[in-house]
């Protein structure tokens, strides 16, 4: 299977952040004491910037987590299904970058405290709870890869920023 081009990469998609916690809790936990040695986003060449659409990768030395988000509330977490040394086979013009962005930067070399699900709660019936984010607490940093509706969205913005009048909740993962 090739999704986004990506050889091998199989996103499993969640919308409950209960359920997306305990599928990865265990593989979590293993990061915890690790610093973040890189991160890598998909590039789109031709247009010169981030291909948000493509997973967000997480290098932490023995393992890397990739995070993906799509439609409204989806998330897939995989590890170590992307090889970043294989091409791109999908249109001839993506590439994999290191670090391109600020808040990734910023969490680079920094020792993981803390992994948490972020859900926004919402008064539709329908759907109470919304899966927006996975958050990663580093010592002296915050970065949180969210769902920007149908793509990845990276923010470093501290908690205490973050606005107070939306209802968040979180599930602590690791």
């Amino acid at each position: 299977m090739i999704v986004l081009g990506i050889e091998g990469y199989e996103p499993a998609w969640h919308h409950d952040a209960e359920a997306l916690a305990a599928v990865h809790r265990t593989r979590f936990v293993r990061l915890i004491g690790r610093k973040l040695r890189s991160s890598w986003l998909m590039w789109d060449v031709a247009e010169r910037g981030w291909f948000a659409d493509g997973p967000v990768i997480l290098d932490f030395g023995l393992t890397h987590v990739e995070i993906t988000h799509r439609k409204f509330d989806e998330c897939a977490i995989t590890w170590d299904q992307i090889d970043l040394n294989r091409p791109i086979d999908w249109y001839e013009h993506f590439d994999w970058r290191p670090d391109p962005v600020a808040a990734l930067r910023e969490a680079r070399g920094r020792i993981l405290r803390a992994v948490n699900v972020i859900e926004l709660v919402t008064v539709a019936e329908w759907r109470p709870r919304v899966l927006h984010a996975i958050e990663f607490l580093f010592e002296g940093a915050r970065l949180a890869v969210y769902n920007a509706m149908d793509e990845n969205g990276i923010t470093d913005v501290p908690e205490a920023e973050l606005p107070a009048a939306t209802n968040w909740r979180r599930v602590h993962v690791a």
